[in-house]
């Protein structure tokens, strides 16, 4: 009988080290090590490319990060990020590393993004994203601010109107003997000033084939070979002043490291107008501001969708925090959903943030900003990383 009782032990261990290692294995590194940075990087090249209108965004913040090791070795980066809109256009070839982060009190917009990443031969590359996109403005206890500027829709009739004479101002009197056309609103702003309301606006240009404005049935270049450009201007009443900077062709880039002309950069995958013709969108224009993609899974891979049982069943790899702590071990077995309640001291709890999930409360955010503790020694959090530019 006692043989029976151990062979039968014997056997539910067997099945269940042969279940373990089917598992896959999830390791969490700091928010800020270099492996979170790498794959941070991979991501917010592939989303500002995929961004085909408004304007390029810069990274804020890096909120969680999750690796996933499968036993053939395949790796899944689960990552949780926050993006900061530029002043560049999706047009303007200033690297997105170099362009200026609009301000909270600028009407600032920040996007929370989902992004897994699949990483085979060492190469990193984004499987799929999902981005929450949403405005960031001065937080106030008196109210509305009266007299700041705020956004107005994209299609806003009094704006447009502003658009087309600043453009028109522009194209008779620029230099570069050639008219330009409209090829899309970047923002549009009200604002009530001593001499009435004053309208502004940042919009994109693209060289037609028309050389004066005389000229009639003019039709834009094509991309590859067509001049871009970007407008600034303001209105009150009948003034109206614009200034609008021209970017290079792509054949036309320099590289400022040798002063000599670099092969010319592969075209970026835009093109149609989004404010006339056939590719308006009014669900675009109806808005106050753009929007980074809501969900983008070409092969539909549903990595982004509600946890799996697996990912929640697997082993957990808590990467240590400096200062390390030797009593911490630094595997978790079998960890539930609410990993919280099982990390052992020293460890950050892993909190899963959902894009569209609501804020957390203040009493939440103050008990996540404290620093641990594991035997009287503080250690760093190990996410969320540090705030690159202001915190929203």
């Amino acid at each position: 009988m006692k043989l029976q009782a151990t062979s039968a032990v014997l056997s539910l261990l067997l099945v269940g080290s042969w279940a373990q290692a089917l598992l896959p294995n999830i390791t969490l590194p700091t928010c800020d090590s270099p492996e979170a940075q790498a794959a941070t990087q991979v991501a917010l090249d592939y989303i500002n490319a995929q961004n085909t209108h408004g304007y390029k965004y810069a990274l804020n913040q890096i909120e969680d990060i999750k690796i996933i090791t499968r036993p053939d070795g395949a790796q899944t980066y689960m990552l949780e990020l926050e993006f900061l809109e530029t002043k560049c256009h999706v047009l303007d070839p200033t690297p997105a590393a170099q362009c200026p982060i609009r301000t909270i009190a600028e009407t600032a917009v920040e996007a929370d993004c989902d992004v897994a990443l699949s990483k085979t031969a060492g190469v990193l590359s984004v499987v799929a994203f999902k981005c929450k996109t949403e405005t960031e403005t001065p937080d106030s206890d008196l109210g509305p601010c009266v007299g700041c500027s705020s956004l107005i829709p994209l299609n806003d009739t009094d704006a447009a109107l502003l658009v087309q004479a600043s453009l028109d101002i522009f194209n008779k009197n620029n230099t570069f003997n050639s008219v330009f056309a409209l090829f899309e609103v970047g923002r549009l702003s009200s604002q009530v000033v001593s001499g009435g309301l004053k309208l502004s606006a940042e919009y994109a240009i693209i060289e037609t084939n028309c050389t004066s404005t005389d000229d009639k049935g003019c039709v834009p270049l094509n991309h590859t070979v067509a001049r871009h450009g970007f407008c600034f201007s303001e209105g009150i009443g009948l003034a109206t002043s614009v200034n609008c900077q021209i970017y290079l062709t792509m054949e036309q880039i320099v590289d400022p490291a040798s002063n000599i002309t670099a092969p010319p950069a592969p075209p970026q995958v835009l093109l149609h107008a989004h404010t006339a013709g056939p590719g308006l969108s009014p669900a675009i224009h109806a808005l106050k501001h753009h929007k980074l993609t809501a969900l983008h899974d070409p092969s539909a891979s549903g990595l982004l969708s509600a946890e799996s049982a697996e990912s929640v069943e697997a082993p957990v790899v808590v990467v240590p925090v400096a200062p390390v702590v030797p009593e911490v071990p630094a595997v978790v077995g079998d960890v539930p959903a609410d990993v919280s309640a099982d990390v052992p001291a020293g460890a950050a709890p892993v909190v899963k943030r959902e894009v569209a999930a609501e804020a957390a409360t203040p009493a939440a955010e103050e008990k996540a900003a404290e620093p641990l503790l594991a035997a009287g020694v503080p250690l760093v959090p190990r996410c969320p990383g540090k705030i690159i530019h202001f915190s929203t």
